[in-house]
């Protein structure tokens, strides 16, 4: 392993893998990721994989618009997919304050030239025969929405990343980090120690376990979520390979999408739970939690519902 580096990114998730990427395509060629396990070892492994434009913020509107249009780039400089399946999407309003709500997005999305349009609550039931029309008042279409594998997205990443001259070194634990006198960090590990000019925290659900080892009590905190995955679904198999579009509930707080011939549902919990207060094991790669359904009973009623 190199003793010294310009960058070191400890975190091997699709956000370190990204980080790495674009310092390594635009010039700065002395970095390094490390990764305590596998990539995709802890939240990007267990994400649903949904990719939609539209954001409260205009700024992260923008940057979903810029990685959809990243992804054939990766996939091109790695030879390696990342499972992009551009079905477009649609974002539904139940009441007059989501559907203002839908109005301010595609004004901003004409300013910002994102290609966003409304559409018949007709046309999202051709699109997804699960939907009843009914219960909406307005519907606000973006055909580049879509959805990739977040395994597939971290290591395409990654190895574009090594095309630009990056590097990463997995099952690497990170033991310490301490500053030196002249500002750069001395990094140590199993493998080695590495002295870097700068130390990107990129740890995810162990974020809170990389700030402490430079003495920062940061201020975060893995919460548990839900997603379910249903068998299939009988109108779903007759679409053939027809595929339904991803889709966003705004009042019942419910994203959905094609997962198989069946659906993912998620939602996020109004009173979420924290996990493991005490600190994230730093053995947690691809498991999965004791399901809390009670937890999201309201709202997947919602979703049947509708």
């Amino acid at each position: 392993m190199e003793k010294n580096a310009k960058v070191v990114i400890i975190g091997g998730g699709v956000v370190g893998c990204s980080i790495l990427y674009h310092l390594s395509k635009f010039g700065l060629k002395d970095c390094i990721l490390l990764e305590r396990n596998e990539l995709t070892s802890g939240s990007s492994w267990h994400a649903a994989g949904n990719v939609h434009v539209i954001s409260s913020d205009p700024n992260i509107s923008r940057m979903m618009a810029y990685t959809i249009g990243l992804y054939k780039e990766i996939e091109k400089e790695s030879g390696h997919s990342v499972g992009f399946k551009p079905s477009g999407g649609f974002y539904l309003a139940s009441n007059e304050v989501w559907a203002d709500y839908l109005k301010r997005e595609r004004s901003k999305a004409r300013y910002m030239g994102l290609d966003q349009e409304f559409i018949s609550l007709e046309e999202v039931k051709k699109k997804n025969p699960l939907i009843d029309p009914s219960r909406y008042l307005l519907a606000l279409w973006d055909p580049i929405d879509g959805e990739v594998d977040p395994s597939g997205v971290t290591y395409a990443f990654a190895k574009a990343a090594k095309v630009h001259g990056g590097k990463y070194y997995t099952h690497t634990v990170v033991k310490d980090t301490k500053q030196k006198e002249d500002g750069t960090w001395d990094v140590f590990t199993e493998k080695g120690n590495i002295n870097a000019e700068i130390v990107i925290n990129a740890g995810g659900l162990w974020a809170r376990e990389v700030g402490q080892l430079a003495g920062l009590n940061l201020p975060v905190q893995p919460m548990e979520h839900h997603y379910l995955i249903t068998e299939p679904i009988p109108e779903i198999e007759a679409m053939g390979d027809q595929r339904l579009p991803i889709g966003t509930d705004f009042e019942g707080n419910i994203y959905f999408r094609q997962e198989g011939k069946g659906m993912l549902l998620g939602t996020y919990e109004p009173k979420s739970t924290p996990w493991k207060v005490e600190g994230t094991p730093m053995n947690f790669g691809h498991e999965l939690l004791e399901p809390k359904l009670d937890n999201i009973e309201d709202r997947l009623a919602i979703g049947f519902e509708r």
